[in-house]
């Protein structure tokens, strides 16, 4: 859990919160998420992930374009010794990435978002923030 804000350097390396280092581990996988973002998981995190992957049906169409989006610019990567990871290009311009980015905790795994993206997201989310808790009471 948490938020922070770092900075995406020039040669595409962010730093990964020391909080969620910790967590994650040496190496991680990253790859395009909902709502425009990244998401970061650990390599046992992942496995859960890819194994819920292989239970969805191949011959339904959304079922395989969900696994081909989540799939196909998923990375590998490893921390420096500054505690930064570099994305993959691809996967910077998925995310809309800049310089300015909100690295966040959520539930199982980190979400690294663009600043603005992530404040105008936040800003909608939090309008209705009151009706979407109500819709999910059932979950509480």
């Amino acid at each position: 859990m948490g938020e922070y804000q770092h900075n995406l350097d020039a040669k595409g390396r962010i730093i990964i919160p020391a909080k969620f280092r910790d967590e994650l581990g040496e190496t991680m996988i990253v790859t395009r998420w909902l709502d425009g973002c990244l998401a970061i998981y650990t390599e046992d995190q992942w496995q859960e992930l890819y194994k819920k992957l292989q239970t969805l049906p191949s011959t339904k169409r959304e079922a395989r374009r969900f696994t081909h989006m989540i799939m196909a610019k998923a990375a590998e990567c490893r921390l420096d010794s500054q505690g930064r990871i570099r994305l993959p290009n691809p996967l910077i311009v998925e995310a809309s990435l800049e310089k300015e980015c909100v690295v966040i905790g959520v539930s199982d795994h980190v979400e690294i978002w663009d600043k603005d993206k992530w404040n105008a997201y936040y800003d909608v989310a939090s309008e209705s923030f009151e009706d979407i808790a109500e819709s999910l009471t059932e979950f509480f």
